[in-house]
């Protein structure tokens, strides 16, 4: 019989750095990149950038249709101002665990919890319809420069 540590360290496959966006300032429309420096205080460039628990915000790619399926209509991801989406992993079963992201190397910390403009983002019900499936803060602790398609390994 195998241990819960054990199972919980397994992953079905790494994951794909599908989508890189910045928020250059406040309440701007986030613009989407092929690559970025990812630096101790999150991603350059990025207004938000500070070093702690919340350097970066990560969501699944598969949390997008679901999001959608809960808005009626389809739902991007600079509609939901994350950094990063990846696809093919399990943030969720990450959490307080190391990502390695390309060169780089990152802590999931916490939810990333919905705030009051997804009402604005999204249309009525786009508060609720982000709970759970909000996405995951992290702290950067290896910067490297990532782009789309880098592997998204637990480390």
């Amino acid at each position: 019989m195998e241990t819960l540590a054990t199972l919980t360290a397994r992953h079905a496959q790494d994951g794909t750095l599908d989508w890189i966006g910045l928020r250059p300032e406040r309440r701007a429309d986030v613009r989407a990149v092929n690559s970025a420096l990812l630096t101790e205080a999150g991603l350059e460039g990025d207004h938000r950038a500070r070093p702690g628990k919340r350097a970066v915000t990560l969501i699944q790619a598969e949390h997008l249709p679901v999001i959608a399926a809960l808005v009626g209509h389809d739902v991007t991801p600079g509609l939901l101002r994350r950094n990063l989406v990846v696809t093919g992993l399990n943030l969720t079963a990450l959490r307080d665990r190391k990502l390695a992201i390309g060169p780089a190397l990152i802590r999931i910390t916490g939810p990333c919890a919905p705030c009051s403009r997804m009402e604005e983002a999204l249309g009525p019900g786009g508060y609720n319809a982000m709970r759970g499936h909000g996405g995951w803060c992290a702290e950067v602790l290896e910067p490297g420069q990532i782009s789309l398609g880098d592997t998204v390994r637990p480390t």
